[in-house]
């Protein structure tokens, strides 16, 4: 299914039917700041293990999620008071957190690295923060890619690719700002693990 949503003002029924969707279990295609990611609700382990066959991802590399603010990640990772001024600049913002996990027994094995870090997303994107914050917990956040790794971010060319896959294609219109800048939050001082999109001259 394709539901087109406003970009910056998503239209509240149909954030309803994308989140009936997710509650439901079901796979979401829908955009971030960053890039198209495809999800689900993290409690939903069916839907979580789907996805990993969809994108062949090992768990070594563990997926991340996006929360809707601060107070929502401190639910599911430890914030200290280094990560917290560091994040609080940044977010909302195409940053991905690495922070050590909280609610171990509660996660998803797929979640969470042999180092029982999480990796946390706040988008400044409003479809997104719409479905957190409707569905009330996070959801998975990984990149819409083909297997050689291209990303895909035409919606066109998502559903070409992905509509007998998924359960749902959130059409937000095409765009391309590159890949979210991974910033590991473990230590005493933030070290960018990947730099892509964002600014991070304050970290320096």
């Amino acid at each position: 299914m394709r539901l087109a949503i406003h970009p910056i003002n998503p239209e509240h029924r149909l954030i309803e039917r994308a989140v009936e969707v997710l509650r439901a279990g079901g796979i979401v295609i829908y955009p971030t700041d960053t890039v198209y990611g495809i999800g689900c609700s993290i409690e939903s382990k069916n839907a979580i293990e789907k996805i990993h066959l969809i994108k062949h991802q090992t768990e070594e590399k563990p997926f991340s999620f996006i929360c809707s603010g601060l107070t929502h990640v401190s639910e599911y990772a430890v914030v200290s008071n280094m990560a917290f001024r560091t994040m609080k600049h940044l977010i909302p913002g195409p940053y991905t957190f690495i922070l050590p996990a909280a609610k171990m027994k509660q996660f998803p094995k797929i979640l969470v690295s042999k180092r029982r870090t999480v990796g946390i997303r706040v988008p400044d994107s409003p479809i997104a923060l719409a479905l957190i914050r409707e569905l009330g917990h996070p959801v998975l956040s990984t990149s819409v890619t083909l297997e050689d790794g291209t990303v895909l971010n035409d919606p066109d060319e998502i559903v070409g690719r992905f509509n007998n896959r998924v359960e749902m294609i959130i059409d937000g219109g095409p765009f391309h700002t590159g890949p979210s800048t991974v910033i590991d939050l473990t230590g005493d001082q933030p070290e960018i693990v990947r730099e892509g999109s964002g600014n991070v001259s304050t970290l320096s």
